[in-house]
């Protein structure tokens, strides 16, 4: 399988291309990012683009691809409802189409949120749009579409772009898995999981914390 991943300077794109890099059934990832994402591997190929509304000068290189899991993402907090739409929905809409009509069977799996508002009508300004950012994206033109709605994402050990406070709720963790299972993954079981339905497709295509435990164990 050959997968594309963005957002692999975060912490959640690392986890998820760290995942792919280990399972054999992946022969191949590309990485596109607006800046180096700091991994060497046999497998791993990288695209540095600073402009991801302006997708042009790379369509080429964005062909024949099994998968893409795209990872990027920015906070709500402190951003305006246009400022926030425009670095979500427009920016995951610029690729995702690009990407469906050159990638006819591929299989687009989108890191969204727990709490995500699949009416576009509610109170909370970042649950619609990425409510719209996952309707839009479903009725792209791919093989399959997956809106994976991740909670709390423990981090993978050793990872580079883990943020100092998951350090630091570490120990409670377990705790929290065992209070909160329909709230609490990791972030291997979240690339473990991309990685099933995009081999092997699921029933629905939101996916839920605790559907994204039972892919991962599956």
């Amino acid at each position: 399988m050959k997968v594309l991943v963005t957002g692999v300077t975060g912490m959640v794109g690392e986890g998820v291309v760290l995942e792919c890099l280990g399972d054999p059934g992946v022969e191949r990832v590309l990485v596109v990012g607006r800046k180096p994402c700091g991994i060497e591997h046999a497998k791993l190929t990288e695209i540095v683009h600073a402009d991801f509304f302006d997708l042009s000068p790379i369509a080429e290189r964005l062909v024949d691809f099994d998968a893409c899991f795209f990872c990027l993402g920015v906070s709500s907090v402190g951003m305006s409802e246009d400022d926030y739409r425009r670095k979500t929905y427009d920016l995951t809409l610029t690729m995702a189409k690009l990407l469906a009509e050159n990638n006819p069977g591929m299989t687009f799996c989108y890191v969204s949120g727990s709490g995500t508002d699949s009416t576009e009508k509610g109170r909370s300004m970042w649950a619609r749009v990425k409510g719209k950012t996952e309707n839009d994206l479903l009725k792209l033109p791919f093989k399959a579409a997956y809106m994976f709605r991740a909670g709390y994402l423990h981090p993978t050990p050793g990872a580079e772009n883990t943020h100092r406070y998951y350090r630091v709720l570490s120990w409670i963790y377990p705790i929290f898995r065992r209070l909160l299972p329909n709230h609490v993954s990791t972030l291997r079981e979240l690339g473990a999981a991309m990685i099933r339905v995009s081999r092997s497709g699921y029933g629905k295509p939101i996916i839920e914390v605790k559907d994204i435990v039972r892919l991962a164990r599956s």
